[in-house]
């Protein structure tokens, strides 16, 4: 009877070698293993090193090159245990080096890499073309190009090996990453057959150094340009928020590649287009080309920023029809995704069912808690997340304070916020102290959110003392809010909304002079506004409003659905907030105004779509004003209707004519 040869005697079944000892294991059957189970178990492949020694297979060149891939897998963190490998070789093979090297690269050891190169050439090992790809990327990585780099270059030139095209497009990736563009393209240039891919390592260099010009100009000399060109060309002006040229280039594309469509979709993300990211997945979708996980995570982005539910639910359904592993990387963008898009039970239920949770899978949890008003939820998110040993980070203590900040929390939030170094290892940073800002700012201690700004030991920002303002707004404190107002406007004179909160200040207390002062300020600095906007997404279309803007195609039949509802909301005795209006205007006018922010205008839309008791959910670029929120908690107690408004800040829930916010925004 055979039995079973195991380096350990504790170890399980499923983790014994396959090899009987009726005979001595072959370096067949020993290369097999190793190119086998070794790649993925670390168990495994301790055992089969076990019987390379055992065997005298340790020095063999060929075996020692196969522990050395295996054990250089970044996956197992074993590099010392594959220089340990490399030490018993008496005359290693140049591959054994090449392994070596790019073993150290996978395992973010540039420096080591160049180190053992030189060990290479000293010990009379002549390099070959597996040499140099991984080396240059050593030298990228490691910032040495202008040293180490070059200098290998020359031996590139020395070993006659310049004209190889990995080794060119290699070399020229290595130099544009340092913005040596002019060495780059004489690599290029000297290398007198160079292939496509060195062409698009030079388009992708320019693009990343921001020489448009000179990459459009090389893209248009190329002869036989593939998909990879064109996907250069399209993420790089991209990169360079020239996103119209590249959808123009993207549709241009004789053929597309999945590559081609992510490339287009993540420039629209990262531009902020979310909604035409969207209609390029869809169109990705008819032309039949299946998304991979990692597009799916970006798609999810983008629905979780206009609100697009239905899409980001058919994601969901596509990952589970096709048995996709919801990694901690997926699994928290479906988690962001419906707790942005209002559907809190939607993204408890993934989170618990993820089987991998790394912290910020947690964030985004907590973070979901702390938007809706959930407070105590969040916190008992958090407690758990500690009882499970995980150790927050500052992102958790952002999350953590902002749920305090929204629920009037103060003296829970500041117990964190001075217990957070002590207890948890984070030294508060300007985020934290902006969150605690907020926090005293929101419960009316105006003066003590003023000390702490003044006495932190950093420089305060723009988005602190805007809080601040936020709260002299709704406390009605005029003399800080001009204070605040004035320390804004000199930081960021550009910035429209800074101004139109100290004028709402003013036009809440009746200084229409000081108003007027104001937009005569803005007009002087040119300053442009945003102006409110609301998107609601209907049978997976995102439908947008702007105030003033008619664009829309059922526009009239939108404003007579409007006015039915104000006036059916003033028989209820409703009247309209006119100190929410910034001009010095007749109150019929301030009136009118206020009945067309974008907000209404979705609702009215949503009114005409929708059958009666449908949830209705918008989400606004800017902060809902007093006026609306009034309204919108009338409306869903008059017409039994849920709203779900996710503005700026939070997300508010109207029903029976109350909000989840309890006023408190």
């Amino acid at each position: 009877m055979s039995t079973i040869i195991t380096t350990s005697k504790e170890l399980p079944p499923s983790y014994h070698l396959p090899i009987q000892t009726t005979t001595r294991p072959s370096q067949q059957q020993i290369s097999i293993l190793l190119d086998t189970k070794c790649t993925t178990s670390l168990h495994y492949l301790k055992q089969t090193h076990a019987l390379t020694i055992r065997n005298g297979l340790s020095q063999d060149n060929y075996i020692a090159g196969s522990l050395l891939k295996c054990y250089t897998n970044s996956n197992f963190n074993s590099l010392v245990s594959a220089l340990k490998v490399f030490d018993q070789v008496p005359q290693p093979h140049p591959f054994l080096w090449n392994f070596l090297i790019k073993g150290c690269l996978q395992n973010t050891q540039p420096q080591k890499a160049i180190l053992f190169y030189l060990q290479m050439v000293s010990s009379g090992s002549r390099p070959n073309k597996f040499t140099f790809p991984p080396l240059f990327k050593a030298c990228s990585v490691a910032g040495v190009v202008e040293c180490e780099g070059m200098q290998i270059h020359g031996h590139v030139v020395k070993y006659g090996l310049g004209g190889d095209g990995h080794i060119s497009s290699s070399g020229i990736q290595m130099y544009a990453s340092c913005g040596c563009v002019k060495e780059a393209r004489r690599m290029l240039d000297d290398n007198g057959e160079a292939d496509v891919v060195c062409w698009n390592a030079m388009i992708d260099g320019y693009l990343k150094c921001g020489d448009i010009d000179s990459a459009r100009e090389l893209f248009e000399g190329m002869m036989d340009k593939n998909v990879g060109t064109w996907n250069a060309m399209v993420s790089g002006y991209a990169r360079c928020e020239k996103i119209e040229v590249a959808r123009e280039i993207f549709d241009l594309m004789p053929r597309r590649d999945d590559i081609s469509w992510s490339a287009m979709i993540d420039g629209y993300i990262k531009g902020g287009y979310f909604k035409e990211a969207l209609g390029v997945f869809h169109e990705m979708q008819i032309s039949g080309v299946r998304p991979r996980k990692f597009l799916l995570s970006s798609v999810l982005a983008a629905c979780a920023n206009v609100g697009a539910l239905d899409q980001g639910r058919w994601i969901h359904t596509y990952v589970r029809k096709n048995s996709m592993e919801l990694d901690p990387i997926l699994g928290t963008s479906l988690v962001d995704m419906y707790a942005k898009c209002g559907r809190l039970d939607m993204a408890w239920e993934v989170f618990e069912n993820m089987k991998q949770k790394e912290v910020y899978s947690w964030n985004a949890m907590i973070g979901g808690l702390a938007m809706h008003g959930h407070a105590k939820d969040a916190i008992d998110m958090f407690l758990k997340m500690r009882r499970e040993r995980l150790d927050p980070d500052g992102i958790t203590l952002v999350g953590i304070l902002n749920a305090c900040a929204h629920a009037g929390l103060v003296e829970k939030g500041l117990q964190y916020f001075i217990t957070m170094k002590r207890t948890y290892g984070i030294e508060p940073a300007l985020e934290h102290y902006g969150c605690v800002v907020d926090l005293l700012g929101r419960a009316g201690l105006l003066t003590e959110a003023e000390d702490l700004i003044k006495f932190m030991p950093m420089q305060p920002n723009a988005a602190m003392w805007g809080a601040l303002l936020g709260a002299c707004r709704i406390h009605g404190n005029v003399e800080m809010g001009e204070r605040v107002g004035k320390i804004l406007l000199d930081l960021e004179p550009q910035n429209s909304g800074r101004y139109a909160l100290l004028s709402n200040i003013y036009a809440k207390a009746g200084r229409w002079d000081d108003v007027a002062q104001i937009r005569t300020l803005m007009k002087g600095r040119e300053v442009k506004t945003i102006p409110g906007c609301s998107l609601i997404d209907l049978d997976g279309v995102i439908h947008e409003f702007v105030m003033g803007d008619g664009s829309h195609s059922q526009m009239k039949e939108i404003h007579m659905m409007l006015e039915e509802i104000i006036e059916r909301l003033q028989s209820e005795g409703y009247v309209p907030n006119t100190t929410q209006v910034l001009f010095n205007i007749d109150e019929e006018e301030k009136e009118t105004a206020l009945c067309h922010h974008s907000e209404k205008l979705a609702i009215a839309f949503a009114f005409l779509k929708t059958k009666p008791g449908t949830i209705i959910r918008i989400v606004k670029n800017l902060r809902v004003c007093e006026d609306c929120h009034t309204a919108t908690k009338l409306i869903s107690r008059v017409y039994d209707r849920e709203i779900i408004v996710r503005d700026r800040v939070r997300y508010h829930r109207f029903r029976n004519g109350n909000c989840s916010c309890m006023d408190f925004w």
